[in-house]
């Protein structure tokens, strides 16, 4: 997908400091940080979002949902995280490339 931003930080055409890389993500800062610790969990494969995820997806998604407390103890957030998945326009999505939001260190925003 050419004109996927996130695509564009997987293929390193638009640089972005990685915090965790590995075969099948990317973990980078988010760019307006809604906490004390906001990284963005990307996968290396362009799926839009929730909605368009199949059979096909299933290993990556959970190598996704076992890394994230990981990747949230390795940012120091060992009292506790929020995990976020935006689907769609009226979900918030902005970036229609799935990608999981892990929030913490400190009180969190309410919904």
């Amino acid at each position: 997908m050419t004109d996927c931003i996130f695509c564009k930080i997987v293929d390193k055409s638009i640089p972005a400091p990685r915090l965790y890389e590995d075969e099948h993500v990317i973990v980078i800062s988010d760019k307006y940080p809604k906490a004390r610790v906001h990284v963005l969990v990307i996968p290396k494969t362009h799926i839009a979002s929730l909605d368009e995820l199949g059979e096909e997806h299933k290993a990556l998604m959970g190598h996704v949902m076992m890394i994230l407390p990981h990747i949230a103890h390795g940012q120091g957030l060992d009292d506790g995280f929020r995990t976020i998945i935006n689907t769609g326009p009226g979900g918030g999505q902005e970036i229609f490339h799935l990608h999981v939001h892990v929030l913490g260190g400190g009180r969190l925003p309410g919904f």
